[in-house]
């Protein structure tokens, strides 16, 4: 996370912001990022920010709120003014999960929050603590079926993406672990580094420092296939076949905000992510911008919410 933090302090230095002569925004946008400070949504989110206050002319400030794998900050955007003066950054999976695994949500997650745009999708990381012994996949699924219910996985809270992916994990490969849910990444990786937990399907970016340093072990990566930036590490699908997940972070307005507002965003946003400084910060991350158009965009999150329905209804899993 060092690189992008000193990427994220350059572009901070040269914000200036420009006269918008179109009305839209007059004053700051609040933009609400429902995880902890540190984690790829927040960096991504406040790098996004600062390119888009370059060129809305208005301060865009994360308001970081997080809690409830990440619907107590999207019920925030939710109930918001409609108006663009309040916006949300939020993995696309969690948000897509959260539609069939809590029976009370104060919001609908389709009506109530309008994708706008992709900015930044990264995969995630398998890793386990080196404790356990594991190089490989096939080992850590040996590992796990010798030891039914009592290998750990961190979570980074009940019903994210990191929660999910293990469970399609359980579904797929028949082992049976203990969840142990964290509020937020960070803490979800600081816990597995301490040997809290036993394995974790991390943010590439909250995982890597540790690799690199040997405090965790990595066993794969979900992309389809090998990423070439770490290329001796196999995708988790050449173990499970069709295994692909990724850490999506969505740009979000209240459901209702004119459609003015949502095209201008959606263009700005676009503009911003072909920028140098934001492709850097989103090489650091090991992610890169879906070039959706808004409506292909408000597509995939429906497709993630029925697939993603069909992993939380086969996993009996429901918070009340």
């Amino acid at each position: 996370m060092k690189a992008a933090s000193v990427l994220l302090a350059a572009m901070l230095l040269s914000v200036a912001p420009q006269v918008n002569a179109q009305g839209y925004p007059s004053r700051p946008i609040r933009l609400v990022v429902p995880w902890p400070p540190g984690g790829i949504t927040d960096v991504i989110s406040r790098g996004l920010g600062i390119a888009l206050a370059e060129s809305l002319g208005q301060q865009v400030i994360p308001d970081n709120r997080p809690g409830a794998a990440g619907t107590l900050g999207v019920a925030i955007a939710a109930k918001a003014n409609p108006d663009g003066y309040t916006l949300l950054m939020t993995d696309v999976p969690s948000h897509a999960i959260s539609a069939s695994l809590y029976t009370k949500l104060p919001y609908d997650p389709l009506k109530d929050i309008e994708p706008i745009a992709l900015p930044s999708r990264s995969p995630l990381v398998l890793v386990v603590n080196p404790k356990l012994g594991v190089k490989t996949i096939p080992q850590l699924i040996e590992y796990a079926k010798a030891r039914p219910g009592q290998l750990s996985f961190a979570s980074s809270g009940p019903g994210s993406i990191t929660h999910l992916t293990s469970e399609r994990f359980i579904r797929d490969t028949g082992v049976k672990l203990l969840h142990v849910p964290y509020k937020g990444g960070g803490p979800a990786t600081t816990a597995l580094v301490a040997g809290e937990a036993g394995m974790y399907f991390a943010c590439i970016s909250a995982a890597i420092p540790h690799v690199k340093a040997g405090r965790l072990t990595l066993l794969g990566i979900t992309s389809p296939k090998r990423s070439p930036l770490f290329p001796d590490i196999p995708a988790v699908a050449e173990a499970i076949p069709g295994f692909e997940m990724g850490c999506n972070t969505g740009f979000f307005a209240p459901g209702g905000t004119p459609k003015r507002i949502v095209e201008r965003l959606h263009a700005e946003v676009m503009k911003a992510v072909g920028q140098p400084r934001m492709k850097d910060l989103l090489a650091a991350n090991s992610a890169e911008a879906a070039l959706y158009t808004q409506a292909q965009f408000k597509d995939h999150v429906a497709k993630e919410v029925r697939d993603w329905g069909e992993v939380v209804r086969g996993a009996g899993l429901k918070v009340d």
